[in-house]
């Protein structure tokens, strides 16, 4: 069974920045691709990044891309999202998962593909 904790949501004025971080455990992290998602209120829940367990192979949703970098250090069984420039309609609950693959540079768009979550953080970009 593995376990993800997400932190570092909160309260943040348009064009601030926060960093997520997702500690994972109970598993074997450098053979979890990693996935960010999210979910605003009344809306379904989407993908924002996502690493490949090698590090080498990343993916951002177009609204994300060149605002937000996703990271992971192996070492500390942790991935972290740092969202830059952020919006009002980055507004949402975030969530991290874990996907397991035999393949240094897989990952997925597609949530159905993540095997377990986390509980999720709140960021709230204030206008």
């Amino acid at each position: 069974q593995v376990h993800i904790v997400e932190s570092g949501g909160g309260l943040v004025q348009a064009g601030g920045s926060l960093r997520l971080s997702c500690a994972a455990s109970g598993g074997t992290f450098n053979r979890f691709a990693m996935g960010w998602f999210r979910q605003a209120p009344g809306k379904e829940r989407e993908f924002v990044a996502a690493i490949s367990w090698g590090g080498g192979a990343i993916a951002y949703a177009d609204s994300v891309k060149g605002r937000f970098t996703i990271s992971r250090d192996n070492a500390k069984n942790t991935v972290y999202l740092q969202m830059n420039t952020l919006k009002p309609e980055d507004t949402a609950v975030y969530y991290c998962a874990t996907m397991r693959t035999y393949y240094s540079d897989s990952y997925s768009r597609n949530q159905y593909d993540y095997n377990y979550w986390g509980q999720g953080t709140q960021v709230t970009v204030s206008s």
